[in-house]
């Protein structure tokens, strides 16, 4: 059979892939923003336009989130929800309430005030409530970003911080904003900060059509390797954590999820196994030694 010949038996499958992402692109999407101030100020503003810009683009619902508006408690570092899962967790607050949103949304958006160049303490506190996740993510193809708004400066730097628990909890994550503004802001901050949400808006929608899930950045693939390497050589059946990756059949498979991976890649991941081998058997003689 010549090339060409081969070439068509791919053609009905094409179409019929195409149709699927057609479909999957026509269909509502959910965006849920959480906000980590009690103002409707700076950072309540920009993500209504965000979520304006939004729907302009697209058939899109939005939901606003005030984590202020709900009971989180501070985490005590007990580690119970690695060990023995989250449902051990001795905090009773509205953790798993916010945990069903995203669950529920195909997009999810967190955003905060710059506050004391960091993010504020009701984000914070709600994303370590969320701990447990960067150990068993679960988000996989929903699209995540951030927004943060601040008056002077230091907040380009805390972007990269929900970001990255973003990637680490399986999201696939689109770069977030920092928007500088002081209050009342002049015309021209108005529209500079309208544009840059504009185009904002505009990646996070494109990355929310995608039906498929992409493949895995070099980040994220060291990060499932290492952690899965680091599961098998340290815990066993009685931890929530191993068990989690082993129901999931983690363990064998190339990624989170089914995913086509190349020769090199593939070989890069075995040489991320080696690595996590090396680092936990050194932790390992070292902790031996202090002995």
């Amino acid at each position: 059979m010549t090339s060409s010949q081969n070439s068509h038996l791919f053609i009905p499958e094409l179409n019929m892939r195409r149709k699927r992402l057609d479909a999957f692109s026509n269909q509502m999407k959910k965006v849920t923003a959480f906000i980590g101030t009690a103002r409707k100020k700076h950072t309540y503003n920009a993500v209504c336009q965000f979520l304006d810009h939004l729907q302009s683009l697209g058939d899109v619902e939005c939901e606003i989130v005030a984590l202020s508006d709900y009971h989180l408690g501070t985490c005590r570092g007990c580690k119970q929800c690695f060990a023995k899962g989250e449902a051990s967790c001795p905090l009773k607050d509205d953790r798993d309430v916010l945990i069903e949103k995203m669950m529920a949304s195909d997009g999810v958006v967190f955003a905060t005030p710059n506050y004391v160049f960091h993010v504020s303490g009701i984000m914070k506190v709600f994303l370590e409530r969320l701990g447990f996740i960067c150990h068993r993510p679960r988000f996989f193809g929903k699209t995540f970003t951030s927004i943060v708004a601040q008056g002077i400066g230091g907040g380009d730097e805390i972007v990269s911080y929900p970001d990255l628990v973003g990637n680490v909890m399986g999201f696939n994550t689109v770069k977030g904003s920092c928007l500088t503004a002081l209050e009342p802001m002049t015309e021209q901050e108005k529209l500079k900060i309208d544009r840059a949400l504009a185009k904002h808006s505009q990646r996070f929608y494109k990355r929310l059509v995608k039906s498929e899930y992409p493949v895995p950045s070099l980040f994220k693939f060291m990060g499932f390797r290492m952690a899965r390497t680091g599961m098998r050589l340290e815990l066993d059946d009685t931890n929530y954590d191993y068990r989690y990756y082993k129901d999931k059949g983690w363990f064998e498979s190339d990624y989170y999820y089914p995913v086509r991976l190349g020769v090199l890649k593939k070989a890069v991941g075995s040489l991320f196994d080696w690595v996590q081998v090396r680092r936990t058997r050194n932790r390992k003689h070292g902790s031996a030694l202090s002995l």
